[in-house]
């Protein structure tokens, strides 16, 4: 799969990529002003087959202090916007210390600490007792954000991710006993998941993030570029979602309240197929995801989408 990529572009460790600014609803109700900070470091260890986020990462290991430098300017750049949470994105694992040196908690841990919450991502395996470590060091609550990606079987055990179910509950067990926030990424478009039954599974992948109490999950369309995609395509084994796909399953989950689920707006535009009604839906999804309120379908004339 690794050998299907094209080339990565060049990544400077000590430099995040970027940062967003967006209002994310919370369980309580209430809607919090977050930052994101997409961070450079490691390649993850594991070779998910829908995987983006390697284009992101550098040759091995994060160096010692390049993360906190890269938030230190980050917050720099945010120094007058009121914000609430902080959302530490590196492309990987964050309890891996491979990707996030150990050595490094600490200061991450003093840049966050005029926040609310603050969010990380890690796999399942890489949840234990260092992150009650990490979580002890934080001012605010700490949300780990773990990949479910899709309970389908056939699909689970064929997506490179070294997971299995009974791992992902554990971990959620794991977080629930200490007092961590959970957050769940769920794929709209999985492979290996039949186009007609993607919905289906779309929604017993979230319904099973909110049993084991899931405080947000959000729903990632599968995106190709990375070779084994197009290959997977290429056979009949993965259909690219639909804006449409989308929208459906935000539909669908909105009933798993208290748990907030979202759709993942960035780069939807690629998914669009109807040039005459991509703007309205996306503007539905954002509207649906900062009040959680399911608004009528939008109807088009062009492709009859609904």
């Amino acid at each position: 799969m690794r050998a299907a990529r094209p080339a990565k572009p060049p990544v400077d460790p000590w430099r995040a990529h970027g940062t967003a600014i967006d209002v994310e609803r919370r369980p309580t109700g209430d809607a919090q002003r977050a930052l994101t900070i997409f961070l450079a470091g490691a390649e993850c260890r594991f070779t998910c087959v829908f995987c983006d986020l390697w284009r992101y990462t550098i040759d091995g290991p994060t160096p010692r202090g390049a993360l906190p430098r890269q938030i230190a300017d980050s917050l720099a750049s945010h120094a007058g916007d009121a914000l609430d949470r902080i959302k530490l994105y590196n492309a990987s694992n964050f309890f891996d210390r491979h990707a996030v040196p150990i050595e490094d908690h600490a200061a991450i841990a003093e840049l966050c600490a005029a926040f609310a919450g603050v969010t990380v991502e890690s796999h399942a395996s890489t949840i234990g007792p260092r992150v009650v470590d990490f979580a002890r060091r934080l001012d605010g609550r700490l949300e780990v954000a773990i990949g479910l990606e899709s309970v389908h079987p056939a699909a689970m055990a064929r997506l490179g991710k070294r997971m299995t179910l009974d791992q992902f509950d554990r971990a959620a067990d794991f977080l629930r006993a200490n007092d961590i926030d959970l957050r769940v990424f769920v794929l709209v478009g999985a492979p290996f998941v039949p186009r007609d039954e993607s919905l289906e599974w779309t929604v017993r992948t979230s319904e099973h993030a909110a049993k084991c109490g899931a405080a947000l999950v959000a729903l990632i369309p599968v995106r190709g570029g990375n070779g084994e995609m197009e290959r997977l395509a290429s056979v009949g084994e993965f259909a690219p979602p639909r804006l449409l796909d989308i929208e459906h399953a935000l539909d669908r989950c909105l009933e798993l309240a208290p748990t907030v689920v979202t759709a993942d707006l960035w780069d939807i535009e690629r998914i669009a197929e109807c040039g005459a009604c991509a703007a309205e839906r996306r503007s539905r999804l954002a509207r649906i995801n900062e009040n959680g309120r399911l608004e009528p379908r939008i109807t088009c004339a062009v492709c009859g989408g609904e």
